[in-house]
């Protein structure tokens, strides 16, 4: 359960200034330096890493972002990767995951890889303010109550779901597991679900799906680093309903 208490001044004065909800970045750089210059404080949905040019950058970034007490981001599937392949443990490989080692063995990156770990460490699975829920995958119900496991540590039931979406028992033609959206229809009436994970949208801005309980979930990933682009929402604090759609 997200909570402000504690949080230092820093924290406290961004999210006066409202906030940023930042889709999958992908090693967009440029486009998440556009993101990140607000005074709002930003919450950024995960995957930071892999796909497109400039990982090691997107996370000296965010790291940035994270010292100066102006945002956070949630652990995404291809940051536990990497946060896993950091820690030494064995996991299938792929070309978008050696390139993003690949940048943080460079010379010019040592900053990054000396402090990146400690925060994939530290990312939360989701927050929940209010009536309102981030999360990287997608929504259960029992993350209104339940904390966020380790990210890097064993998967949960809740932690999967987080982090892969609700999946089927199919395999797609491309080898990743089929992925539905019931999970949808199991938001409470009154709540809004943002999340990245899934690409939904058809026109370049976030996608509002509506759930037969009452909820809704909020898709804003819009491709950044596969071809697409960054798109992210600003809310007021607390959350209460979408202000602007950047695409």
């Amino acid at each position: 359960m997200f909570t402000d208490t504690g949080h230092d001044e820093n924290v406290k004065n961004a999210m006066r200034k409202g906030l940023r909800i930042v889709g999958d970045v992908h090693g967009d750089l440029e486009a998440f330096r556009h993101a990140v210059a607000t005074d709002r404080f930003v919450i950024q949905l995960g995957d930071l890493v892999d796909y497109g040019p400039d990982s090691a950058g997107v996370l000296r970034l965010m790291l940035q972002v994270q010292r100066e007490g102006r945002g956070l981001f949630l652990i995404g599937n291809h940051d536990r990767k990497l946060g896993r392949a950091l820690m030494g443990k064995k996991l299938r490989s792929s070309p978008h995951l050696d390139e993003t080692l690949a940048q943080l063995g460079a010379p010019d990156n040592v900053d990054v890889l000396h402090d990146v770990l400690p925060a994939l460490e530290q990312a939360p699975a989701w927050l929940v303010m209010g009536r309102t829920v981030f999360v990287h995958g997608a929504f259960e119900p029992h993350m209104l109550n339940d904390p966020p496991p380790p990210p890097l540590g064993r998967v949960t039931y809740l932690l999967s779901r987080a982090l892969f979406g609700e999946t089927t028992s199919r395999m797609q033609a491309d080898g990743y597991p089929e992925r539905t959206l019931n999970w949808v229809n199991h938001i409470p009436n009154g709540y809004t679900v943002y999340c990245g994970h899934d690409q939904r949208s058809t026109n370049g801005c976030p996608l509002t799906i509506p759930g037969r309980a009452g909820g809704r979930a909020i898709f804003v990933d819009t491709g950044a680093g596969k071809g697409g682009h960054l798109a992210w929402v600003d809310l007021p604090y607390p959350p209460v309903e979408e202000k602007l759609f950047v695409c």
